[in-house]
């Protein structure tokens, strides 16, 4: 192995997606763009054939990228990527034979603590990018390496941890990996707009968790989340805003009685009422019993 090229390779491959991803208007990349770049004359295969999580172009000796292709909600992914109980994310083996030499490529990343490319599906064929990630260490026993964000940790005992480490650790792989996905997929399922009132601006829109990623149930699929602009965000978070579990908008009594400007008037009190603008896939709907949990903490706070 050659450490010096495999380090500059990775260097400009990061350097190639953050100008493709600057180029794009919502970060995201398609299959197309995910394929290949040059280097000194050279074309580097960035990412395996369709099928195949696991990379490591000709010219180098460890892996370059992996890939978690997009499952629908609700379909068993062929690949049970997860999160550990100390927080990190796992990622499976290629198979099951830790000899494979897909499985050997990922290994060798993590021992010369060399970063990869994380390709996570948004939608079919099109990946948002995590990048730089590590393989900290491996767990033959469940056929799959832990994955770190940080050089520091890779050889890292992650049941050393404290709980408080813990804890950081979920939530930095929640920011890094889970939360941008969710985003996308959300603000994919409303066609980039609010649920409540139907505004269209990606930038003043969030995804937001109905329960929230912490808690129990507060998984990061979109039938727990909502597209929201921010002031009804804010709103929902604050319980100002409510949604009954057949999704109508409940602005709080105290609100309503409240003389202000127009914004309280347009943007709030209006809302009072309002039913939700839905996914068009039924699928992606937001999940009733989530809803029901959720605004019986509004209906309390009330």
């Amino acid at each position: 192995m050659d450490p010096v090229h495999e380090a500059s390779v990775r260097a400009a491959l990061f350097a190639h997606l953050d100008a493709v991803r600057a180029r794009s208007a919502d970060g995201l990349l398609t299959w197309q763009q995910t394929a290949a770049f040059e280097l000194d004359g050279e074309t580097y295969v960035i990412r395996q054939t369709r099928g195949r999580g696991i990379h490591k172009p000709r010219q180098l000796s460890a892996a370059l990228s992996i890939t978690t292709a997009f499952t629908p909600y609700g379909v068993e992914p062929p690949y049970a990527d997860s999160i550990g109980e100390d927080g990190y994310p796992r990622y499976k083996y290629e198979g099951t034979d830790p000899e494979l030499p897909a499985n050997r490529a990922l290994r060798a990343a993590g021992a010369h603590a060399l970063p990869l490319a994380y390709f996570v599906g948004v939608l079919p064929a099109v990946y948002d990018a995590v990048y730089p990630v590590y393989v900290l260490g491996e767990d033959p026993a469940h056929h799959e390496f832990t994955l770190g964000f940080s050089r520091g940790e890779v050889g890292l005992d992650p049941s050393s941890l404290s709980a408080p480490e813990k804890v950081y650790a979920a939530r930095l792989t929640r920011q890094r990996l889970h939360q941008p996905v969710f985003r996308q997929r959300v603000l994919h399922a409303y066609r980039s707009r609010c649920t409540v009132c139907r505004l269209r601006h990606t930038d003043l829109l969030d995804a937001a968790h109905i329960i929230g990623d912490a808690q129990g149930g507060g998984d990061p699929v979109v039938p727990n989340g909502l597209a929201l602009c921010k002031i009804h965000h804010a709103a929902f978070d604050r319980n100002i805003l409510g949604i009954t579990p057949d999704r109508v908008v409940e602005i709080s009594r105290p609100l309503l009685e409240e003389i202000d400007g127009p914004m309280l008037r347009h943007g709030l009190q209006e809302m009072h009422g309002v039913a939700l603008s839905l996914p068009r896939s039924p699928i992606d709907h937001p999940d009733a019993a989530r809803l029901e949990r959720r605004y019986e903490v509004f209906r309390q706070a009330s």
